[in-house]
């Protein structure tokens, strides 16, 4: 995987329509500060994958985003990150991307069906609950909302753990993909349905492999 000084994308919704773009319009918008100012920064990098580029983030304690850079509310993250760990967004890297990039090479490879890799999560403390739910559901597999609703332990809440999950800012790590309809259907993921499509593909692919 390349790093963020070796990327190019293309994205209409975000409006990045080239690294130096991205770079220009963040600093514009979210860099107000560096980091020889304030204690606490949440570090921003961009991130080369199989399905297209992503945003990182982390902080000190570990990553707290992985996004699709295209995804429409991709600056409503950051602007939640902000406001969350009340502190700057800085591009600069971070020793958690290290762990970060290479983690995801060996995923999309096949090689990896579990991360292992520190976190730091932007949201409620119910929002919280539902992320790490996510963990639990096997790899190559899928599960409904409802089914996730009563693990949960509030099979009355499926709208609110679908609304969770719409709001997971560290895709593919905390696997909303793997979540769907209760009829099958791939519903809404904040990366594109094409994409949940794929990531699904790829761990059934691999697991097929091994029959």
């Amino acid at each position: 995987m390349k790093t963020e000084k070796e990327v190019f994308y293309k994205s209409v919704n975000s409006g990045y329509d080239s690294l130096n773009n991205f770079n220009s319009k963040f600093k514009s918008k979210f860099q107000k500060t560096t980091e020889n100012e304030v204690q606490n920064i949440v570090n921003i990098t961009y991130i080369e994958t199989n399905l297209g580029l992503m945003i990182g983030g982390a902080t000190d304690k570990g990553v707290c985003m992985l996004e699709f850079a295209d995804y429409k509310l991709v600056e409503l993250q950051f602007r939640q990150l902000t406001e969350t760990f009340n502190a700057p967004l800085v591009q600069r890297d971070n020793p958690h991307f290290h762990t970060l990039i290479n983690q995801l090479d060996e995923y999309f490879k096949g090689y990896r069906r579990n991360f292992e890799i520190l976190l730091d999560l932007a949201g409620t403390e119910f929002q919280k609950r539902v992320w790490i739910s996510l963990l639990k559901i096997p790899y190559g597999c899928t599960t409904s909302y409802a089914k996730q609703a009563e693990l949960l332990g509030k099979p009355s809440a499926v709208r609110a753990v679908a609304n969770a999950n719409g709001k997971n800012k560290i895709s593919i790590i905390l696997p909303c993909h793997r979540v769907i309809g209760a009829n099958g259907s791939l519903t809404g993921y904040g990366g594109g349905i094409w994409r949940k499509k794929k990531l699904l593909e790829l761990e059934q692919a691999n697991l097929m492999k091994e029959k």
